[in-house]
């Protein structure tokens, strides 16, 4: 059974770990960018999408201890 520990880490890993993960490529798109490199719009772009998909992961693996 899931108790409100293992949702509060949940919660807790799934934003450090998004946070972490989005910001890096979100910080290092966004330098390429600024100095003429197109190819960090292929880091910029799905920065925040991804960090969501770090918790969307965390998450399905603790539906799968029920």
């Amino acid at each position: 059974m899931i108790t409100r520990s293992d949702i509060i880490w949940l919660g807790l890993s799934a934003g450090v770990t998004g946070g972490l993960i989005g910001g890096l490529l979100l910080g290092i798109g966004l330098n390429l960018v600024l100095q003429g490199i197109n190819i960090g719009w292929l880091l910029l772009m799905p920065a925040a999408p991804l960090s969501g998909l770090i918790g969307w992961v965390l998450a399905r693996r603790l539906a799968k201890q029920l």
